[in-house]
């Protein structure tokens, strides 16, 4: 492209940013300060171009997604690194459906990619874990489920009203949410492979789910694969964690299932995802939502944000980017300073990233 500067004969990695709402705003600049340390000695420089989507402008303008807005992304960048989108001035919430659900349904990020990790022993309340026990992949199927938005009301308001919400599964997003966990534990060595479902209850959307995953497994004798009932992973990952590499599941579940393990990771400020398409543009964004209760404070956790970014270092072929900001975040939750309130500390959200930050480049001397 024409005026994007040039690194090793390659263009320019374009990057989105849209901090959105709350929190968003305070986390976001603390990844991007983060990403520019890491990428300093990178194949390719970065671009970040900032777009001011979210309650905002929707307030302002009644704008949620300009028209456009896909197209450009999908056409003009590598990535979207995304904050987060809500607020109480906006109770329908509808501009966050309309941006991030229009983004995932609209660019096909079929990949929502959770990891659970563990960065110190101390922030998990599971008695006796270290860091090594919890660490495990969720692969939550991205465009499908009961987010698709189909259903209805009858006799809206009255003592009989009927609230119809439909679940939907195409042989097509299953097949391939399934096999992506199956080729992503393969590539990063790891052994087992857990599909939950609810078949149990949910004997049409869920016996596909039960069909695919007997035929795709096949394939993949070299893993080891197990179904088990969402309930009973829950069960499971609470009581012994130890036992997952790689979970994947259906929308609503994934979504559940791993909030679940972020908290026993030590809290949603530290729970990062991608919202991927292996090979285009995709999306990175924290767990974590706007928290408008704590916005503005400028307390938020910015890890979460920056490990975000990280998986879209690796998104981007930036391996070693990527690895030095994980490393970098580490080394900081593992000498407890600088840290916001709700991991023990004391410290703002600007002093946390500065710190990490700044740690990337210790790392990467390392390296």
């Amino acid at each position: 492209m024409a005026g994007i500067p040039m690194r090793n004969g390659g263009p320019a990695a374009r990057i989105a940013v849209v901090p959105g709402d709350g929190i968003g705003k305070e986390v976001t600049p603390e990844a991007v300060k983060v990403i520019r340390a890491a990428t300093m000695s990178a194949r390719r420089p970065i671009e970040f171009v900032e777009f001011d989507w979210g309650a905002e402008k929707y307030l302002r303008e009644g704008v949620t997604l300009p028209e456009g807005a896909v197209e450009m992304l999908r056409d003009e960048f590598d990535a979207i690194l995304f904050g987060a989108l809500g607020d109480p001035r906006v109770p329908s919430n509808q501009h966050a459906a309309d941006i991030l659900l229009g983004l995932r349904f609209k660019l096909d990020l079929y990949v929502n990619a959770r990891p659970v990790e563990l960065f110190h022993d101390r922030l998990t309340p599971l008695r006796d874990r270290k860091e090594a026990d919890v660490k495990f992949m969720v692969f939550r199927e991205n465009t499908e489920g009961l987010y698709v938005g189909i259903g209805g009301f009858f006799k809206k308001g009255t003592a009989d009203e009927i609230a119809v919400q439909e679940d939907v599964n195409s042989r097509k997003g299953v097949e391939r949410i399934i096999r992506h966990a199956f080729e992503y534990a393969r590539k990063q060595g790891l052994k087992r492979v857990c599909m939950s479902d609810k078949s149990n209850a949910m004997t049409f959307a869920h016996d596909l789910w039960q069909r695919v995953f007997k035929e795709v497994r096949q394939e993949y004798a070299d893993l080891e694969s197990r179904h088990l009932y969402i309930d009973t992973l829950a069960m499971e990952v609470v009581r012994d964690p130890r036992q997952f590499d790689v979970i994947v599941t259906c929308n609503l579940f994934g979504d559940i299932i791993s909030d679940l393990g972020a908290q026993l990771a030590g809290g949603l400020g530290l729970a990062p995802s991608g919202n991927i398409h292996p090979g285009k543009t995709s999306l990175f964004e924290p767990v974590h939502g706007s928290a408008p209760d704590i916005a503005g404070k400028g307390i938020a956790n910015p890890v979460a944000q920056i490990w975000s970014g990280a998986m879209m270092l690796e998104h981007l072929g930036e391996k070693r980017a990527a690895h030095a900001v994980e490393q970098a975040i580490f080394r900081v939750i593992a000498r407890r300073d600088p840290l916001t309130p709700d991991v023990g500390g004391k410290a703002r959200t600007q002093n946390m990233g500065e710190a990490i930050a700044a740690e990337v480049s210790a790392v990467a001397t390392l390296a």
